[in-house]
């Protein structure tokens, strides 16, 4: 059956999982619009193409039923083809092919030109930092390498993602430089591990010339990292930080738990001694910096006392933000080779209970906003309320700024003064100053 009311030889990118994902999504249809094609970010197409994640099991489910979803519409009549890209389709595209048959073809994550040549459309290799944005207009994602070469016990991104590769700076200046033209005010620096960056390139940790590059593209007012690896951190990107007003005092560093024998099952390559030092240092160093870290509980072999340390220790770092995840069972992993021990229910208890720690220490430090002036950029209108964020938090993750519409009004993208007189655990409120 063909379709019957979509308009023909548009092309839907449907975008799952990560930011790193939706990175890749903006390249995909910035090719595609280059050769002509009339492209769409997750809107009606009669050609579909579903960029998965595999990172862990809900996100596995998660791609795997929007490929069903879209098969059914293909078999309906409502899409002529389905094409499906991305981790999933990366780590199990045999399985697929066998359970799916009926998607038109798979690719993996570094297939761009095959899948461009399969929607009739030629890879250009000039096109660099060309791009369309899905996020709002005011901040872009800018991934500054690829894979990764750590050995995380839990972790299957190396088997989806490759070893790791570093843009040269060069490259990634002109893709700053391009974005702000279009009206990006703030880049997120994404990576698997921003702190190996440059090693391949450079010899050497480079994520401060990078960054010292960065500030000097006009229109950016601010630069923020993302995803950044404990062992080896390079300080020199504080000294950078410190001293750069455009760089956010902001650091996403996932620590994933505190346990020495924990840490070392996980192949972290650090202790509980060693990160709290480091923790430390950043602080000394950039006294305003918030820290937002993520971890992982039910690991196997994590016992009661493995937790309460974790705990314990959370109580004791007061991370601005934190997130937390529980242990997900990765074929062809170094942790699979150990028995998921921790029962389902105790994982999500466990996680539970950091959150509960967490959201109070995240409610004390919002109160002690109140009366503070922050600068604010807009990201969207919603309901009653513009919603806004400071230099300290990240869209989608982060605390909010929530300011009334009905006394206010504000444009999307705009950097504003706002005075906090209310705060929840994770939402602030405000008034504007200027």
């Amino acid at each position: 059956m063909r379709t019957k009311t979509l308009k023909k030889n548009r092309i839907n990118v449907v975008t799952l999982g990560c930011s790193k994902n939706v990175y890749d999504s903006e390249v995909l249809m910035g090719q595609l619009k280059a050769s002509g094609k009339d492209v769409v970010h997750e809107q009606e197409g009669n050609v579909v193409v579903i960029n998965t994640c595999g990172f862990i099991n809900n996100a596995k489910e998660e791609s795997v039923n929007t490929i069903l979803h879209y098969m059914q519409k293909k078999e309906d009549g409502e899409v002529d083809k389905v094409f499906v890209t991305g981790c999933l389709s990366e780590r199990y595209k045999p399985d697929l092919q066998k359970e799916i048959p009926n998607v038109d073809q798979y690719f993996g994550t570094t297939e761009l030109p095959s899948l461009l040549k399969a929607l009739g459309a030629d890879y250009k290799h000039e096109l660099i930092g060309e791009r369309l944005t899905t996020t709002p207009k005011n901040y872009a994602y800018l991934k500054i390498a690829e894979g990764c070469d750590r050995p995380c016990s839990f972790c299957a991104i190396p088997l989806m993602r490759g070893k790791h590769k570093s843009t040269p700076i060069e490259d990634l200046v002109i893709e700053a430089e391009k974005l702000a033209a279009s009206g990006v005010k703030e880049l997120i620096l994404i990576a698997q591990d921003l702190t190996y960056y440059g090693l391949d390139l450079y010899k050497k940790r480079n994520l401060a010339e990078l960054l010292e590059s960065l500030v000097k593209v006009e229109g950016i007012e601010w630069i923020r990292l993302h995803y950044a690896f404990p062992t080896g951190f390079p300080m020199d990107v504080l000294d950078v930080m410190k001293r750069e007003p455009k760089i956010c005092n902001y650091l996403d560093i996932p620590l994933q738990h505190i346990s020495d024998d924990i840490l070392k099952s996980m192949r972290r390559g650090t202790t509980k001694e060693k990160t709290t030092k480091l923790l430390k240092e950043f602080r000394a160093k950039v006294p305003d910096i918030t820290i937002r870290t993520t971890l992982i509980v039910g690991y196997p072999g994590e016992t009661e006392e493995d937790f309460d340390i974790l705990k314990q220790w959370v109580k004791e770092m007061r991370f601005e933000r934190l997130g937390c995840f529980t242990y997900s069972h990765e074929e062809n992993t170094h942790a699979y080779n150990l028995e998921d021990d921790v029962p389902e229910e105790v994982k999500l208890q466990r996680a539970n209970e950091i959150m509960e720690i967490q959201s109070q220490i995240s409610w004390e430090l919002n109160q002690a906003k109140i009366g503070q002036e922050f600068k604010v950029v807009i990201d969207r209108k919603e309901g009653n309320y513009f919603v806004g964020r400071t230099e300290f938090d990240s869209p989608d993750v982060d605390n909010e700024v929530l300011i009334d519409a009905s006394k206010y009004y504000l444009k999307t993208g705009e950097f504003t003064t706002v005075k906090i007189i209310e705060a929840e655990d994770f939402d602030l409120y405000g008034e504007v100053i200027s």
